[in-house]
């Protein structure tokens, strides 16, 4: 008996010690929490968690926002596949919703706790947001905030984080963030080009609505274009392999209003790649093309439009025309355009589709035409029967019409753009009534033609 009320009192004894214990834990952190400042609670915070980690059999890693001067990959990656996972315990989420996107982002908040399974391995995730001060040289305080993921799991599995679930996680974001990607097409600022070259570029959204099925163009054609793609973008082990920069090079030719900067949002659209639209006549020397082209991401079409009129022969007429040795310093040399599409400046960079596009394809010098260079000619042409059916689909909802038959045979002998004809069907919301004004729209055109070919002088 004596014995029981020995182990009682002692019971009692630990409970009361336990209970007063976690009163004083509770009141100290109530009292910290109303009179320390946030950065010492953080600090404690901090300290108290390594501590813990020391007695542990778990392992911490450190996965922090920025590396030196450059942001952290892993870190991203993390972030970005994170997103998609649910807090054991929300308390805090963050919300965001960038301007012209129909998806909001939600991110865990600081300090949440996010639980992951891989292959059967439990993997705890916290964001951890420090506020830091620092003081500048006029001696004014400066709040900034650090932020770093803490990866928890047991030790043992330390090899299988590094070699498999970090890599996992890039991967995932990768695909994350490419599926909800906003395209943006971008601009040379050549205030910049030299003072901080990579901000050359100034971002823009492309929100063009181009899409293969609502192209006018040949359904052939456009089965080659979208095949020779999804070959390109598969093959980067192959290029590896063969020793060559994983680049392709396109030539749209044609004349204007055929389509040719449809296309270029099209196939954006179906990558999901970036545009850069280089405005050749304005670059100053072939080391500024130099700093241009490494200034672009990879995954991105480089745009050079009107090529016929901006790379002209200078290498083969300086020797005539130069008499300032400068000359070929400010200027972008044939020589120099060519090393940088097929040279060593071409490899500065993966997955990369360059797109020449011009109005006159036989004022272009061979040397820019081989493949290497312009690895797929695309002759953008007049508008076609099968065009015209697409242009009435995307236009006016139809597919079929009575009228279609005298239009599909106006259209093959007359010449007409893609454009001439949307601008046409455009005119009016009632079928019969567009179709018949573009009838006669096609009869002018046709006749002012007859008329021009007739009125030329005979020469002979």
């Amino acid at each position: 008996m004596d014995t029981s009320n020995t182990k009682l009192a002692t019971a009692k004894t630990i409970f009361s010690t336990a209970a007063s214990v976690a009163t004083t834990v509770l009141l100290a952190r109530s009292v910290s929490r109303d009179f320390l400042p946030y950065e010492i609670q953080d600090y404690f915070s901090f300290r108290f968690r390594k501590f813990c980690n020391r007695f542990s059999s778990q392992l911490t890693m450190f996965i922090d926002e920025v590396d030196g001067l450059v942001k952290n990959q892993i870190y991203e990656a993390a972030q970005i596949y994170l997103s998609g996972k649910n807090s054991t315990s929300p308390r805090s989420l963050k919300v965001s919703k960038p301007e012209k996107e129909d998806k909001m982002n939600v991110t865990i908040g600081s300090n949440e706790e996010v639980v992951d399974i891989f292959n059967g391995v439990k993997f705890k995730w916290v964001l951890v947001c420090r506020q830091i001060e620092s003081h500048s040289l006029y001696n004014s305080t400066i709040q900034s905030e650090v932020r770093y993921f803490e990866l928890s799991f047991p030790k043992k599995y330390k090899d299988i984080v590094l070699s498999s679930y970090l890599p996992y996680i890039e991967k995932e974001a990768k695909s994350v963030k490419q599926e909800s990607k906003k395209i943006k097409i971008f601009t040379v600022d050549h205030n910049n080009i030299y003072r901080n070259w990579a901000e050359a570029w100034i971002p823009a959204n492309l929100d063009h609505p181009a899409t293969f099925e609502t192209l006018a163009m040949e359904a052939e054609q456009k089965k080659t274009i979208l095949r020779d793609l999804e070959r390109f973008v598969k093959r980067r082990d192959y290029y590896r392999k063969v020793g060559k920069a994983w680049k392709r090079g396109y030539l749209l030719y044609g004349p204007p209003g055929t389509g040719k900067s449809s296309l270029i949002a099209a196939m954006a659209n179906y990558l999901k790649f970036d545009v850069y639209d280089l405005e050749l006549s304005e670059v100053r020397s072939n080391s500024e093309l130099r700093t241009l082209l490494v200034a672009t991401a990879n995954r991105s079409i480089l745009v050079v439009e009107d090529i016929d009129c901006t790379v002209g022969l200078q290498d083969r007429l300086a020797a005539e025309t130069a008499e300032d040795g400068d000359l070929q310093q400010r200027q972008v040399t044939l020589s120099g355009f060519l090393n940088f599409i097929d040279g060593l400046w071409s490899s500065c960079g993966d997955e990369r589709i360059i797109v020449f596009t011009t109005n006159h394809k036989d004022k272009l010098d061979p040397a820019l035409l081989r493949p290497g260079r312009m690895d797929v000619h695309v002759h953008m042409s007049y508008c076609t029967p099968p065009a015209f059916k697409v242009l009435a689909d995307n236009y006016l909802g139809i597919q079929h019409h009575l009228l279609f038959a005298e239009i599909e045979e106006l259209i093959r002998t007359t010449q007409v753009t893609p454009a001439e004809v949307a601008e046409q069907l455009m005119r009016s919301d009632d079928p019969e009534l567009v179709l018949k004004g573009l009838i006669e729209f096609l009869k002018v055109k046709n006749n002012n033609i007859a008329k021009i070919v007739q009125e030329e002088p005979c020469i002979g």
